[in-house]
Order: structure tokens, then C-alpha cells, then sequence
């Protein structure tokens, strides 16, 4: 596990590399080059058959530029921010947190402005690079922001995370599952977050690639259907208790951890242990993965239990990759108090049940008049308004003052009175939690090439440095190599490499020097596969296929080849198991 090899690999061969080079680079930015972008895409779909085909979720696609009011509901204008310190001399600006945390090696995330700039002050902390004075810490937003439109009226802001997309939409996708709960919803794509300094490579981006689940679940019933077969796995989890008491993360099953109330529902240790898995599968090793609760003083106000998943580094010590939360319903809630949309489900009762409820009466020959427009959009507001509230109103003030929209209106009692009577209802209405995993894709893709990345010795005696990626996300599956760079094992290869291609496999194709240095670049890329066309091919039919990691080899029929590589890729045979 070397950060400086991967990434040397990485820039040499068309996986990862800074933006912008030849401008000198921007801090925050990265390229996936043709390498790098297969890997990727790789690993998304790979996301997507746990996500859409497991576990029968749809994808969406929101926009990426969300104008200020949507923003607005959901916090991000208000407490989307880092606290920043400037320097006075060189004008450098860092977040405080980090920089305070070098000098005292204490943690201090989630401290009060104020507090931060009487830290500085106390430890004599100065600017890490002309060792200036630090200004007082303030509050900076981390959204990019942009306007709509050649007027400028409209103020966007590129999204920070995909989820309030899905959000927003609930009305319509709710529908789209006839409202029954659970369902989930998933995106992925692009986010953006104007960090103050990003200073971590790929682990601290500006623009950044998530995969998100927004699973809607019943509040009273946070069961998963699927908790049984789930119940004797075993996790690493680090939750508040071992923290708080300095002591070492615990192997425990899903079940005792359930049963203990360590984890605070099935349904979200169901999403912990498909993370656990879809992290393996991807060649991250068990030791190396953890799963830590958020502590108290660190949890969102609205979360009920939130854990992340990180995963050891070098340079870095455990960085989070994988956040899990119970978010509640703070953002559906949050939405509706801004756009006065209702964002309820409707759940049946077994049985119709006979309640006592108070219910307003309309006087519709004021109601046109006074609302015009806005009287359908009134009736629903008083009809899931309080009515002791408005009756209390109406005797302390007289009026019950609402707004909807930029509008503002007042009533007295004589628009509308409340009749208590008995009814049977069917079930009742309610605003759905929310169960989140939310994964970061380029750090996901940072770890699975450190944790990939293997040195060990050739078939000719040399060290050789290589990816070694599972089949299922390498980005290249196969290489053709003719023995020799000459008709007709050259014609033969050229029809192999066709022939995968057409058969849906990312072949290369390489003649250029000796078949061992053709072997170390393709394994330097993390190529699981190379096929080799000797001049036996001419007269057999068959080649040599060798396996990247054990440099074991079969001799195997060319009218095969897209079969076997398919079963090696979907781990239906071992290597070792090809007939020959």
C-alpha cells in the first residue's frame, strides 16, 4: 500500500492525473484518463447491479445546477459552510479546523468560529507558509454559485450532493411506486463542493462523483424483509461506546449488534452490510474497512444514527468513503414548509378505525374573493393546519395570518369554523424517513487501486508493480498478443481481438516488444486476462490464456474464448478448473 506508487502508475498509464496540467493545474480538480474512466465506469456499474438489480431500485437523473430557493429549503445557503482563516501577510486562506489540528493534534471539527479563532490564538498557530498572522475565523459556503439565465435575477448554485434531486422530485416518484413503502430511489453523477484548500489529492475534490440510495421507509416499521438472511454476517464497527472508551473497533454479527441496539434498525444494518460487501467485491480487504458511528457531538440534528464507512490509507490513516444515515424526515419536512407542497404518503389501516377529528367548514362566498387564485392551495393549507392553533388565533388577535407563496393573507372566524365529529378512517398519512447510503465514487476508486496495488516477482525474475483488480471491474479484461509481429499469428489475433470485442469485452492489442515485457504492461494496468497466439495456434486452433496474478496458463479452443473469459469475469469457474 503506496500512495506515491499508485498515483506515479496512475499519472504514467492513463488512470488519474491532475486537470489542467499544461495551465499549471487547479487545486481540487482530476482527469480520469481512457484507463481510469473504463475503472470507473466499472465500478458505478457495479454499484448499479447491488443497487437497481439487487435490490430492485430505479435511477434518475436531476439537474447538476439548482436554483437558490431549493437550497434554501434544504439548509446548504445557510449551514453548508467550513471555517476559514486568512492569513494577513501572504493572503493564503485554509480551513481552520485542519490546520489547527496539525499543530495541536487534537480533534476540533464542529467547534463554534469563535472558539477556532481563540484556539489560534492560544497556541500561537500562524500561517503554515510565510508564518503570518491568521485573521479570525468565519463562516465560507462551500457551493459553487452561478445565475440563471442571461438576466442574472435567478441565483443557482451547482448541487452539492445528488440527493435533493431525489428529494424534490418525491412527489412524482412516490406516485411512480403507488405509495407503498419501502422504495428506493437512486442517482449518480456529478457534485460540487468549493473547498477552501484541497490539499488530499483525489480524497478532497471540487467536483466529485457520488452514488446515492434514498430509501423511503414507514417510521414505525424499520424492518427489512431481508434481515434473516443478513443476520449471521459479521462486521467491523467502531460505534460511539468503543470511541468514547479509546478502545478498538469490534468483529460482531448483524444480529447481536441489532439486538444490543448498537445499530438502531434492520433496515440500516442491512444497508451497512452491503456496503461491507460491495467494498470486497471490489478488492478492498476486510481488515482494511471499518464501519464508525457518528459521535454524538458530531451527529446531524435530524439523524437518528449515522455510521461511515472508511477504509485504512497510508497517507491519509482512515478515510471515510461510504456515509450511512437514518436522515429521518427533516429533509421531506423541510421542503414542504418551503414550497407548501404535501410530500405525505397515505398508509391503509388493516381494519378502518372510528376517530374523533375536528374539521373545518369553508365559507366559499368570501374564500373566492379573498384568495382568488390561491383558494384551492388555502383550503388544503387550513385543512392540515392545526385547528386548535387557528381557534386560539382567532381568540388572542382575531385574525390567523398564512402566506402562500410571495402572498400574504389573514382570516377571521367568519371563513371558516370546525365541527367535531366521529368518522372512519382508512389509514392515515404521514411523511416518510429517510434510509441513506451515500458513497463517493472517486475515493472509492482511490482505495481499490491502493489496496490493489501488488509488488512481487515475474515469470522472468523482476520485480514487477501491478493492479491487481478483480475480473468484474478491471478496466481492460483481455490482451491478444501475437507470439511474433508477423502474418498469419497476426491475422489470427486481429479476429480474437474482433471477436471479444463484438462479444462485449475491452480487449487490447499489443505487438511491441518481447512477450514478458507485453505481459508486465498489461498486468501493470491490472489486465486479468492475456491471450497469446504462438504459431501452434495455426494448426490447433487453440491459444494460451494466462492468469495475471499466479501466471498459471491453459491451452485453450479460439472458438471458446468469449465463454471462458465471460465465466472467469462472473467467478463461475477458478482458472485453475479450465478444461483444456
Amino acid at each position: 500500500m503506496s500512495n506515491e506508487k499508485v498515483m506515479s502508475i496512475s499519472k504514467k498509464r492513463g488512470i488519474l492525473y491532475p486537470s489542467f496540467e499544461i495551465y499549471s493545474g487547479v487545486a481540487g480538480f482530476y482527469d480520469y484518463g481512457p484507463i481510469g474512466g473504463l475503472l470507473k465506469n466499472n465500478i458505478m456499474n457495479l454499484w448499479r447491479q447491488y443497487y437497481v438489480l439487487q435490490e430492485g431500485f430505479y435511477e434518475i437523473e436531476a439537474p447538476t445546477v439548482m436554483p437558490r430557493n431549493t437550497l434554501k429549503a434544504s439548509g446548504h445557503v445557510d449551514n453548508f459552510t467550513d471555517p476559514m482563516t486568512q492569513c494577513s501577510e501572504c493572503k493564503e486562506v485554509y480551513r481552520a479546523d485542519h490546520i489547527i489540528e496539525a499543530v495541536i493534534d487534537d480533534d476540533v471539527e464542529g467547534l463554534p468560529d469563535e472558539r477556532l479563532t481563540e484556539i489560534i490564538a492560544e497556541n500561537n498557530i500562524v500561517c503554515p507558509d510565510c508564518e503570518g498572522k491568521l485573521d479570525d475565523v468565519q463562516s465560507y459556503n462551500l457551493m459553487f454559485k452561478t445565475q440563471i439565465g442571461a438576466s442574472g435575477k435567478q441565483i443557482g448554485f451547482m448541487r452539492p450532493e445528488t440527493a435533493q434531486g431525489i428529494f424534490i422530485a418525491f412527489k412524482r416518484i412516490s406516485r411512480f411506486y403507488k405509495d407503498k413503502l419501502p422504495f428506493g430511489i437512486v442517482q449518480l453523477g456529478k457534485s460540487y463542493r468549493n473547498e477552501l484548500s484541497p490539499r488530499q489529492g483525489v480524497i478532497r475534490l471540487r467536483e466529485f462523483t457520488q452514488a446515492e440510495a434514498e430509501i423511503f421507509v414507514d417510521p414505525s416499521d424499520k424492518s427489512h424483509k431481508y434481515y434473516k438472511n443478513i443476520e449471521d454476517c459479521e462486521l467491523r464497527l467502531f460505534s460511539q461506546n468503543e470511541q468514547l472508551n479509546n478502545k478498538e473497533p469490534i468483529n460482531i454479527k448483524v444480529k447481536e449488534a441489532i439486538d444490543s441496539g448498537i445499530v438502531s434498525s434492520e433496515m440500516l444494518i442491512y444497508q451497512i452490510v452491503l456496503a461491507s460487501n460491495f467494498l470486497s467485491n471490489i478488492g478492498i480487504p476486510k481488515e482494511a474497512i471499518r464501519f464508525r458511528q457518528h459521535l454524538p457531538d458530531e451527529m446531524a440534528h435530524y439523524a437518528i444514527d449515522c455510521w461511515d464507512a472508511e477504509v485504512k490509507t497510508d497517507q491519509f490513516g482512515w478515510v471515510e468513503i461510504i456515509g450511512i444515515a437514518d436522515r429521518t424526515d427533516f429533509d421531506l419536512k423541510s421542503h414542504i414548509a418551503h414550497s407548501k407542497e404535501d410530500l405525505s404518503v397515505f398508509k391503509e389501516y388493516d381494519e378502518p378505525k372510528t376517530v374523533t377529528v375536528t374539521k373545518p367548514s369553508f365559507n366559499m362566498k368570501k374564500f373566492g374573493p379573498t384568495f382568488k387564485g390561491d383558494s384551492p392551495k388555502a383550503k388544503e393549507l387550513l385543512e392540515n393546519a392545526n385547528p386548535d392553533e387557528i381557534k386560539k388565533m382567532f381568540e388572542n388577535e382575531g385574525v390567523y395570518k398564512f402566506s402562500i407563496g410571495e402572498n400574504e393573507y389573514e382570516i377571521d372566524d367568519s371563513f371558516v369554523t370546525f365541527d367535531t365529529v366521529e368518522e372512519q378512517i382508512k389509514g392515515e398519512r404521514f411523511v416518510p424517513h429517510v434510509i441513506e447510503p451515500s458513497y463517493g465514487i472517486d475515493r472509492i476508486i482511490y482505495s481499490t487501486l491502493l489496496h490493489s496495488y501488488t509488488e512481487d516477482i515475474s515469470e522472468e525474475g523482476e520485480t514487477r508493480a501491478y493492479f491487481k483488480l478483480p475480473a468484474k471491474i478491471a478496466p481492460i479484461k483481455t490482451v491478444v498478443l501475437p507470439l511474433v509481429n508477423k502474418e498469419p499469428l497476426t491475422d489470427i489475433a486481429e479476429n480474437i481481438e474482433i471477436t471479444l470485442r463484438e462479444n462485449g469485452f475491452v480487449t487490447s492489442y499489443d505487438t511491441s516488444g518481447t512477450i514478458g515485457r507485453r505481459y508486465a504492461r498489461a498486468d501493470e494496468i491490472g489486465v486479468p486476462f492475456a491471450i497469446t497466439v504462438d504459431y501452434d495456434s495455426i494448426d490447433d486452433n487453440k491459444v494460451t490464456i494466462r492468469n495475471r496474478d499466479t501466471f498459471e496458463q491453459k491451452r485453450i479452443a479460439i472458438n471458446k474464448i468469449p465463454l471462458i473469459i465471460n465465466q472467469l469475469i462472473e467467478n463461475q469457474i477458478n482458472f485453475e478448473d479450465i478444461e483444456e
